[in-house]
Formats: structure tokens, sequence, C-alpha cells
């Protein structure tokens, strides 16, 4: 009798490991070319997803042409180069001189998040990182606490960060929102204006957001 219970607990042990299953989670093999050399590694059967993703970094970053916008004639007292948002308007303007500015279309922070203040370009991140803070997570629970920089990231393909606010001047994921109020604040551009624009700034470039 006890032979039979060993054979029987053999054969069920060297099935399992055929079929690559343990009594404690699953096994799973590694090409040698990813660790140098052919190598099992054993893994723990995952817990289940928690009610937050804690991160998202499954991101993907691609070549993104910049795209420049019209000139259109804007008598204006600033100095070239200063970066000028119209929020009523969804418009922002880089003054060239002081007949001329490039103009972009923007969207702006929504009802109770719109502001309006001078910022000095603090600093600027292609393919940022975006962790949002604790006031939005607590108004959005379905947000990851980090997102790695890509195509999915909201901050898009470029953030120009203001002074040492939260607020930026970024990409976007959403181009649907741009001309409209829908953001927290931030003013979004399309990737392509926000690479522009970019190349235009610089770090102590002057920001104006007028209400």
């Amino acid at each position: 009798m006890k032979k039979i219970i060993l054979i029987a607990s053999l054969l069920m042990t060297t099935v399992a490991q055929a079929q690559g299953f343990s009594q404690y989670g699953i096994w799973d093999d590694y090409e040698p070319d990813r660790k140098g050399s052919a190598e099992w590694q054993y893994q723990i059967t995952p817990p289940p997803m928690p009610e937050r993703p804690s991160t998202f970094v499954g991101n993907v970053k691609v070549a993104i042409m910049p795209e420049e916008p019209p000139i259109i004639i804007l008598p204006n007292n600033e100095e070239p180069g200063t970066v000028i948002v119209d929020s009523p308007n969804k418009r922002l303007y880089f003054t060239l001189n002081q007949n001329e500015v490039f103009i972009y279309p923007i969207s702006v922070g929504r009802e109770g998040f719109d502001w309006s203040g001078t910022e000095q370009v603090s600093r600027i991140q292609y393919w940022p990182d975006w962790t949002p803070p604790k006031e939005m997570l607590q108004r959005r629970p379905d947000l990851p606490v980090f997102m790695a920089g890509g195509l999915k990231n909201p901050l898009g393909a470029v953030a120009i960060y203001l002074g040492n606010t939260l607020y930026r001047i970024h990409g976007t994921n959403d181009p649907k929102s741009i001309g409209r109020a829908e953001s927290s604040g931030c003013i979004r551009m399309m990737n392509e204006h926000a690479i522009h624009l970019a190349a235009q700034v610089r770090i102590g470039t002057t920001v104006k957001v007028y209400k």
C-alpha cells in the first residue's frame, strides 16, 4: 500500500513539473539570451489587484516633430520671448517682437481651477513622468499614484514647469480637450505645439497668465 502511494505521489510531481506548475505557484523559464544562461525562475502567484493601481509604466515614446503655429499681428509691450496665456480665449502667445506673436490653441483650468499670475520657466522635461498630487488622488480614486512618461501620460511629450508651483505648460494625451476649460490648472497644448514652444523658451522665461 505504501509503495502504491509513493508511486502515485511521484507521478503527480512529474506531471506537475511537466506542465510547469508546483503546489506553490508557477514556473517560468527565461531565454538564454535574456540572462546569459538558461535558468528557471520561480514566480509566486500574484495577489489580487488593489483598488488603485500603484504604478503605470507600460508607456510608449515616439518621435514627434514640432509644428510651427501661425504668426499673427498683436501689438504688445512685452519683451520678445515672453509667454502670454489668454485664458478666456484659450490661446497662448509667444512674443517675437512688439508687433508679432506665435499663437497656439490651448486648454486651460476648468471653473474653480483657473488662475492668473506671473511665473518663470523653472524646468523643461521631455516625456515627463507624472505623480498626481494627493488632492487630485482624493478627487480621482481611479488614477495611479505614478505614471511613466509616454503617449498615455497626460503630460504629453514635454512639460514646461512654472516656478515652484504645480502648474505646467505641457502636451496632452487628450487632443480633443484643446480649446476647452478642462484641466486642473495646467495649460495643455497639442504635443507638436508643445515641442515647438519648448524649443523657443528657456529657463527663466517669463510666463504671464491672464483671466
